[in-house]
């Protein structure tokens, strides 16, 4: 690690064994789980989300595509709970299809953004030196430019499409899990028994599998959740302004797009699907928050 702070204080939090930690981490999220009402059900939503997802098909027997000129822009009625659109398409039949892309984009980039960002952290923490003024400098150039504007450019160079959307909103949060995972490791290399590992000469791959990632892992848990919220919110944004997947293909933000002219003549149409952007990312931030107070070290005595 960087010789700076090798002598940096250590934290009686931090003075775990990977088992030992593994088995806290299990321990503080089953409580979580049986202690935290908002967490549960945010959970229990997001469930639904994902099972609604998957087994659209099933759940209904509308097209999410196919017009149906003659019950365009019905209101919402036992036939559709949630009303038709413009073109008569069932809006839950589209809302259950729709969140398909946004489920995917999400976990793609976040778990793209995590592993990348980790790495980066990881590497330029135990490199120390210029590798690590260098990889740094570099997330900073990143970070200085806002998120939605970074995604914007990359989408608008590389084009629209689901792999596009994944690489653009994973390029803009590769930097938070990078300086994240830098100060956590640069934090965990002063403790003893990592300073230990070295003097007997166990390899980085040995000192970094055993003893720093259990370590780094409960904040990267949180960090990963509070960006899934962002994942979720920036892909609905590119819809919304077509950045995204290319219509007919239902999308919680397009069909919010789709629905903005009719806002006075029909308002069920952009309410709904907007409805549902705003309780998936208000349930990942519950779930985020729950997760912070189980597995944040300067909660663990309350």
């Amino acid at each position: 690690m960087a010789e700076e702070l090798a002598g940096a204080p250590a934290s009686p939090n931090m003075l775990r064994t990977p088992g030992r930690q593994g088995v806290d981490i299990a321990t503080r999220l089953a409580r979580l789980w049986h202690g935290n009402q908002p967490a549960l059900v945010a959970g229990a939503f997001l469930c639904l989300v994902v099972l609604g997802a998957l087994f659209a098909p099933v759940l209904s027997p509308h097209s999410p595509t196919q017009p149906q000129i003659r019950e365009r822009l019905k209101p919402p009625s036992l036939a559709h709970p949630m009303g038709t659109d413009e073109l008569g398409r069932d809006i839950l039949t589209r809302i259950l299809y729709g969140g398909r892309p946004i489920l995917v984009v999400g976990l793609a980039s976040t778990a793209v953004a995590a592993l990348v960002g980790t790495g980066v952290g990881l590497l330029a923490a135990y490199r120390g030196g210029w590798a690590d003024e260098l990889l740094m400098r570099l997330m900073d150039i990143v970070l200085s430019f806002p998120a939605i504007l970074l995604a914007i450019l990359i989408v608008a160079a590389l084009g629209a499409g689901i792999v596009n959307l994944v690489a653009a909103i994973a390029a803009a949060m590769i930097p938070l899990f990078a300086r994240l995972a830098r100060a956590l490791a640069l934090q965990i290399g002063a403790q003893e028994y990592v300073m230990a590992a070295r003097t007997l000469g166990l390899p980085a791959s040995a000192i970094i599998g055993r003893h720093v990632l259990p370590n780094i892992l409960p904040p990267l848990l949180v960090q990963t959740t509070a960006m899934l919220a962002v994942a979720f919110a920036t892909s609905s944004a590119l819809n919304f302004v077509g950045l995204g997947v290319a219509p007919p293909t239902p999308d919680w933000g397009l069909m919010v797009a789709e629905g903005q002219r009719l806002v006075f003549d029909a308002p069920h149409v952009s309410f709904f699907p907007g409805l549902v952007i705003a309780l998936t990312v208000l349930a990942v931030n519950v779930i985020g928050d729950g997760l912070r107070d189980a597995l944040d070290p300067m909660l663990r005595n309350r």
